[in-house]
């Protein structure tokens, strides 16, 4: 019997469906809102590069970017099935996220536990990073 090879291809449209269950089978859905199918379909909907892994047609991971392919593309979703991590898969989908938007920079927020990770695979870590959840947590001058 032939070894299934995994086929990574930019898709358009998917599913709220399988998509919470491919972050189910990850580690990232313990940070993202699994347990509201209308706002992540708001994530699909709105995201403007979708890379996908599939093995036999089941997704087994994806990575869920925002670009404006000429300066920046936004990695916000990398997730790949625990029973496939450590075969390559995740690197594989970070380079055709690259692929697709060749001209911009790529930019993620590592998860806490993936920090390590990203090294590896070659990027650089940048430490300016900042983050704000809720607008009136900003300090304006009246």
């Amino acid at each position: 019997m032939p070894v299934s090879e995994v086929v990574y291809q930019r898709e358009l449209t998917l599913s709220a469906e399988e998509f919470i269950d491919v972050l189910n089978r990850s580690t990232l859905a313990e940070r993202r809102p699994v347990d509201d199918a209308g706002r992540i379909q708001d994530m699909l909907q709105n995201a403007n590069l979708i890379v996908t892994a599939r093995l036999d047609g089941k997704l087994i991971g994806i990575s869920r970017a925002l670009t404006d392919f000429a300066f920046c593309t936004y990695l916000s979703d990398l997730a790949v099935d625990k029973d496939h991590q450590k075969k390559g898969i995740g690197v594989r989908l970070i380079s055709e996220t690259k692929r697709q938007s060749p001209k911009a920079k790529l930019i993620l927020l590592a998860a806490p536990a993936a920090v390590n990770y990203y090294p590896k695979t070659g990027m650089t870590q940048f430490s300016h990073c900042f983050l704000l959840d809720d607008v009136n947590d900003l300090k304006l001058k009246v």
